[in-house]
């Protein structure tokens, strides 16, 4: 038998996510196999803002949904050999037993391909979901070489990687972040063309001093007053696509939602193009998306800055914090 740890969603997200929704159990389970069943033991798992918004489709009690990379301890299934190293959607959990229907979504678990000198944990990150989300997304939005295309949560793991595909691509970019250490980082860093910080209280006039030519694409990962002062910078024919909705994440029943029906005749007139997008939309095509961060990372034209909390006790309080703006780039607990 192996013991395992678990943390439980224990209580409904309601406004603020608190430390008293989740609870840390501790089971057994066996180490016996079936045929074509593996067990994995937990190495890194990812921390999103995301997680707040998807866990209100899953009942309360089960463990805390999440990404993770793991490797294989034990394995009766030949296409995941004992030692091979995986991504998952395991949880926060320290191992998991998989069952041969499972494995057979690659979406819910595959191999990870090899990084090289990189370290795994860049499978949650820039060559796992989060650089194929900005891969993907970016090229849902079309932007040319020459255009200017704005990015909120810019210096979230998603934001900075779509800012920086978009340079490699040609584009002008401009970062939207919460405070001017964030916009620092991501033009000194990252080489963001301007960076405007929404909490220094003249967010509208600095975002029109960093688009002074209006705006062609808008990736936006968090909805709400801030994207429609976007939205009314848009052009002729601009595009935006819709990754996150960061900033209603706390909203609560009775709440007023920002209504976007003052952006109407914006969206008539310039003829802008809306769509959002979830990422597994291009699971046929995700390790053209890994294989080709790589090829930018091994190059030299991407960058990723990770943060890294030892500990699988530490991700409630981890993704109170990343709700609250505290990190930059990716977020991931090493168990």
């Amino acid at each position: 038998m192996i013991s395992r740890k678990r943390i439980i969603y224990s209580k409904e997200f309601v406004g603020e996510i608190q430390l008293t929704d989740f609870e840390i159990k501790t089971d057994e389970i066996s180490a016996d196999l079936t045929e074509n069943e593996i067990l994995c033991e937990a190495l890194y798992f990812g921390i999103d803002a995301g997680l707040k918004m998807q866990a209100q489709f899953y009942p309360t009690g089960i463990t805390m949904i999440s990404g993770q990379i793991a490797k294989v301890i034990e394995s009766r299934n030949n296409d995941f050999p004992k030692g091979s190293v995986v991504y998952g959607k395991f949880g926060w959990q320290s191992h998991t037993k998989l069952q041969p229907d499972v494995l057979t979504n690659k979406t819910f678990c595959y191999i990870l391909p090899d990084f090289g000198t990189h370290s795994v944990s860049l499978g949650l990150g820039c060559l796992g979901l989060t650089g194929n989300a900005a891969y993907f997304g970016l090229d849902l939005c079309g932007a040319k070489p020459g255009e200017t295309i704005v990015v909120s949560s810019a210096a979230g793991g998603v934001g900075n990687h779509v800012g920086q595909i978009a340079k490699i691509n040609g584009c002008r970019v401009v970062g939207i972040a919460g405070s001017d250490e964030k916009c620092k980082w991501l033009v000194d860093e990252l080489r963001f063309d301007d960076a405007v910080n929404y909490k220094s209280g003249l967010f509208p006039s600095k975002l029109l001093d960093a688009t002074p030519n209006g705006v062609d694409c808008y990736f936006d990962n968090v909805g709400g007053l801030l994207s429609n002062a976007v939205i009314l910078r848009m052009k002729q024919s601009g595009r935006i696509v819709v990754c996150g909705s960061l900033s209603v994440s706390n909203i609560k029943v009775g709440d007023k939602i920002p209504q976007m029906a003052e952006l109407s005749r914006n969206f008539i007139f310039h003829e802008l193009k809306m769509e959002g997008f979830v990422v597994w939309r291009w699971a046929n095509r995700w390790m053209e998306g890994i294989e080709r961060n790589l090829k930018w990372l091994d190059e030299g034209k991407l960058k990723y800055h990770e943060t890294i909390l030892e500990g699988l006790d530490k991700a409630p309080e981890a993704l109170i914090d990343l709700m609250k703006g505290k990190y930059s780039g990716r977020v991931v607990v090493k168990v």
